[in-house]
């Protein structure tokens, strides 16, 4: 147990990322003093700096604050998160210099060990569930805290802050960090092949999702989807339900009926059956999502007017099926998806929600490593839309490797209307006049072309 009465400040080093960012803030809001460095500005890191983090871009020991490098090493906390690089300077500098450094989901189990924790882990889909998950608990008599991989549109915010028993926490595999915390109840939404840079097959993979789900505690509850119940070994002393649209699962979604702006539909649970549901939030595949999110909101004591209520004021994540702009002969959607699987549902949600209207997707490849292992997968499912535009791969924590670019999905794509650009050309690129239904997709900097995007639109549209 780390004896925070001691600590004066803690450093975070990578502290623009969603996940750091929370606990960045959360200690913040505790009164600590917190620094951090992260690469480049961001949106996240400029709303730190507002609530009282001292950041810095530059990767040099002396821009570290002093009071960081000379308060003491038993009154400073140094946490990390694994994306940075080893020969990063200023980790270097703690550690050369034996600092107490934690990594990301470390802090976060001591953070979640003394309250009821939620866990959400899957391989995509855990962001928009654990938000979900928190705003039903948070819209009633339950309430939570919740550390969320996404900017909750409702709450403008990652870092939800309760007085209630239950915490939210997005179950992160990558490095196996998720195998820090020990759940009071667990949701497995996917297990697609992910991650092989650091597990090696998928089978490794699913192994050490079953070591997640062996850390729930005894008593517990898990909740799978219904597709991967069979991958998934119940640990002895904890309850499994099922999710999804299959009439079999526990939880199931039925009667779904897409009217003019919302969706409307019924879940069957293990007890009743809750009609009559609206939701306002796009896309079929949320439907689903929201089912998980309800079952573990009703094993938390959440009642059923609550969870109507709540699921029709629901707003969204950013960056999840993000609609940006939606005006007569031209929508403009962005979305975080990165792996194919992903982007299939994306890609299936927005054809089942706009009907079929011309798609221009524009992709950005996240990692060499997840490239070379989907090129195929990538190639499949951008052939899907109308027209596609790739960007250059954004490397993020990784070093190029060779013959790995995103040519090796366009080569692989069957359809013609194809091209690659780099990331500065696409806004000029891009002929308004000519787009129906434009989506950006990726997990890297694609974000920082949004507002340009939106404000070549408005010009454009409006002239």
């Amino acid at each position: 147990m780390i004896d925070l009465k001691k600590i004066e400040g803690i450093y975070f080093v990578g502290i623009g990322g969603i996940g750091m960012s929370a606990i960045a803030l959360y200690f913040t809001k505790g009164g600590f003093a917190v620094g951090g460095y992260d690469r480049s500005e961001s949106r996240i890191t400029i709303s730190l700096r507002e609530a009282g983090c001292s950041i810095t871009y530059n990767d040099d020991v002396s821009s570290i604050p002093e009071m960081f490098r000379n308060a003491g090493k038993d009154k400073v906390l140094v946490v990390y998160t694994p994306a940075i690089p080893a020969e990063n300077k200023i980790i270097s500098f703690f550690r050369q210099e034996g600092y107490t450094i934690y990594k990301r989901s470390e802090i976060l189990g001591e953070i979640s060990s003394n309250t009821d924790t939620l866990a959400i882990s899957g391989t995509h889909g855990k962001t928009t569930v654990s938000t979900m998950t928190a705003h039903l608990l948070k819209q009633s008599h339950v309430d939570c805290s919740a550390f969320l991989g996404g900017i909750s549109k409702n709450y403008d915010s990652n870092l939800l802050l309760g007085e209630g028993r239950y915490t939210v926490i997005e179950a992160d595999e990558f490095d196996r960090s998720f195998h820090r915390l020990t759940p009071a109840m667990a949701v497995v939404t996917s297990l697609d092949a992910d991650h092989l840079d650091i597990y090696g097959d998928q089978k490794t993979m699913i192994e050490a999702y079953n070591i997640f789900c062996g850390k729930i505690r005894k008593g517990g509850k898990l909740v799978v989807n219904t597709k991967i119940r069979s991958e998934i070994i119940v640990p002895e002393g904890v309850t499994c339900y099922t999710y999804g649209f299959e009439n079999g699962s526990d939880f199931h979604a039925f009667n779904i009926e897409h009217l003019k702006d919302f969706y409307r539909f019924s879940i069957k649970t293990p007890e009743k059956t809750i009609g009559n549901i609206h939701f306002p939030f796009p896309g079929i595949i949320n439907i689903e999502n929201l089912t998980a999110a309800i079952a573990i909101a009703l094993m938390c004591g959440v009642d059923e007017n609550e969870i109507k209520k709540a699921s029709m004021l629901f707003q969204g994540v950013r960056r999840r099926f993000d609609i940006r702009i939606n005006m007569p002969g031209i929508t403009y959607v962005d979305d975080y998806a990165h792996h194919p699987e992903e982007i299939r549902a994306f890609i299936k949600s927005i054809r089942e929600y706009f009907g079929g209207r011309k798609l221009t997707g524009v992709f950005q490849p996240h990692l060499f490593t997840r490239t070379r292992d989907h090129a195929e997968g990538f190639a499949a499912i951008l052939d899907e839309l109308d027209e596609a535009i790739i960007l250059p791969i954004y490397p993020a924590r990784e070093k190029p490797i060779e013959g790995v670019t995103s040519a090796m999905i366009l080569e692989r794509m069957k359809m013609p209307n194809k091209r690659l650009l780099r990331k500065e050309e696409l806004v000029p690129a891009l002929d308004i006049k000519k787009l129906d239904v434009l989506l950006t997709i990726g997990a890297g900097d694609i974000d920082t072309l949004v507002a340009p995007i939106e404000e070549k639109i408005k010009r454009e549209a409006a002239g």
